[in-house]
């Protein structure tokens, strides 16, 4: 199956209807791939203008090699968030969107711990790699030295 926008919609569907539906959807939400970031796999934000929910992933996960549950838990991480009220127009229910563990927390008590820690043992083994293949090469930039006008004057003798 193609990883593309489409995919990463029906993902957000099977979750909202199998471990999400206490949760009332007050307004759109939208998920789609991002720039590929290597630090960030999602992000989720609220649109002000026209009160959106927008889900962002990395485009690093469209290649397959990939798992789909590292997907997969990266798109209920950022429904978590949405359910505490961050990036919703639901009721903020901490201060802090990972205060004390919450997103680890609120995973096991809906079912989800195998995503989250299969995903992060696959990440820490294997992420560096995967990020590393599609890391250009960065051109040195030479700094010209400051020329110190009184050695620059003692070297002439003057």
């Amino acid at each position: 199956m193609v990883r593309d926008n489409n995919w990463l919609k029906q993902r957000l569907i099977f979750f909202l209807q199998n471990y999400f539906s206490d949760i009332q959807i007050k307004n759109d939400i939208v998920i789609l791939f991002g720039r590929k970031a290597k630090a960030r796999l999602g992000s989720i934000k609220l649109n002000p203008e026209n009160n959106q929910t927008i889900i962002t992933l990395t485009s690093y996960f469209k290649d397959e090699k990939i798992p789909q549950y590292v997907v997969d838990a990266t798109i209920i991480h950022e429904l978590v968030h949405y359910a505490h009220g961050f990036s919703s127009p639901l009721a903020q229910s901490f201060r802090h969107p990972h205060q004390g563990g919450i997103i680890r927390k609120e995973m096991s008590s809906r079912g989800l711990d195998d995503y989250f820690l299969k995903s992060k043992i696959w990440l820490k083994k294997n992420w560096p790699g995967i990020i590393g293949l599609n890391i250009r090469i960065r051109r040195r930039i030479i700094r010209k030295k400051r020329i110190n006008i009184f050695n620059f004057f003692r070297f002439l003798n003057i």
